[in-house]
């Protein structure tokens, strides 16, 4: 089996699972293991939907999911990578919703019509973003979860690869941030870095070198700055490590890991 069919036949099932509403197929091409990690887009202890709140290029759609619980809960807005909201990042909004947060997830190609079905048309449309406009789509998405009645008023961010970069973003530009997880992310310029109020969790690939050569500066950057941070590199692994729909780069057991870190972390911060 190539790489190639286990991603048509993978997107092929997230199509059909979508048509019919949720119902389960099995693919015997598919290896459960992966599927294992994947959570229930209607799963009865959640509530999800898609909204649109005001950003700085106009109405922004995002992805929400929340817990059944009649209570308020910490807001986590989540960034995608480079392939826009893609079923991956959905799953991840419903994993934090089920570990008691608000989560959202904005599609950064809201002002070019939204993320397409294909991933490899997603990454041709990041080139006509304009970035500073959609740091600040960002950043009022954490504004809109702070100010949400149904949250508690604290709000973390978490993303990957280009989504980590732009989480650094978010921490550099929106000082009430109370809590930055950045996923492989490259560092915000070191200049800006005194800027960061919120506490940081910074996840890295051991053999990611166009990212990693950015750490020693941000590393003393925020030292400098008396910024809160906890650095962790996984033995073995590649950028894009977390992405449990990339077989080539996915690892479980760093994956598992850095969750879990995550989910700490978020919970004392934003507690």
């Amino acid at each position: 089996m190539t790489t190639h069919n286990y991603r048509t036949n993978r997107r092929c099932f997230l199509k059909k699972t979508t048509a019919l509403g949720g119902m389960s197929i099995f693919l015997t091409v598919i290896p459960s293991s992966l599927f294992a990690q994947i959570t229930k887009s209607d799963d009865p202890r959640l509530i999800t939907l898609t909204l649109r709140y005001q950003g700085a290029s106009g109405p922004v759609s995002a992805y929400m999911a929340q817990p059944k619980e009649n209570k308020k809960h910490p807001g986590v807005v989540v960034i995608h990578e480079n392939r826009g909201l893609q079923p991956h990042i959905r799953d991840i909004v419903r994993r934090l919703a089920l570990e008691g947060f608000i989560a959202l997830a904005p599609d950064a190609l809201s002002p070019l019509g939204g993320t397409p079905d294909k991933e490899e048309d997603a990454i041709q449309k990041f080139q006509n973003l304009d970035y500073e406009t959609t740091k600040k789509d960002f950043a009022a998405a954490v504004r809109y979860l702070k100010t949400n009645p149904l949250t508690t008023g604290k709000v973390g961010c978490t993303g990957f690869c280009w989504g980590g970069a732009m989480t650094n973003q978010v921490a550099v530009n929106v000082p009430e941030l109370d809590a930055a997880v950045p996923y492989y992310g490259a560092p915000p310029r070191i200049d800006d870095v005194s800027k960061i109020k919120a506490p940081l969790l910074l996840h890295y690939a051991e053999n990611d070198d166009r990212i990693n050569q950015g750490i020693p500066e941000f590393e003393k950057a925020l030292k400098k700055a008396d910024i809160p941070y906890q650095i962790y590199i996984y033995k073995g692994t590649q950028h894009r490590f977390n992405n449990d729909t990339d077989p080539e780069r996915y690892n479980k057991q760093a994956a598992e890991l850095a969750w879990s870190r995550t989910i700490k972390f978020l919970k004392e911060k934003l507690s």
